[in-house]
């Protein structure tokens, strides 16, 4: 179950990371919303990020959080916001999601 909380932590950070892009393409009262969007999305992330380091080791946790979190950004930056996707950006991404899995798999 813990391990469920940690992908939605990331899910959450991913999610926080996107207001923050959005905000910065938006004017006017809507940048706002997703500075809200983001503080909402932070907290969820943190407090997710604290229940599964309850159990689950704290290395472990906060890399495996944050490679979700660095894996799910570098996709919607390529995918909304339309950044270069070339070979060395996907072969750096694709070490971090074989590393992210090493971790979990070498982990109690």
């Amino acid at each position: 179950m813990n391990w469920i909380l940690l992908f939605i932590a990331g899910f959450f950070e991913v999610l926080f990371a996107t207001c923050l892009g959005k905000a910065k393409e938006t004017t006017g009262n809507e940048v706002y919303l997703w500075y809200f969007g983001f503080i909402i999305s932070l907290m969820i992330s943190m407090l997710l990020l604290i229940k599964v380091t309850q159990t689950l080791p704290i290395g472990t946790s906060y890399a495996v959080w944050t490679g979700i979190g660095a894996v799910g950004t570098v996709l919607v930056g390529i995918f909304l916001f339309k950044e270069p996707m070339d070979f060395w950006r996907v072969f750096f991404l694709v070490t971090l999601i074989l590393s992210i899995v090493g971790l979990k798999s070498v982990s109690h």
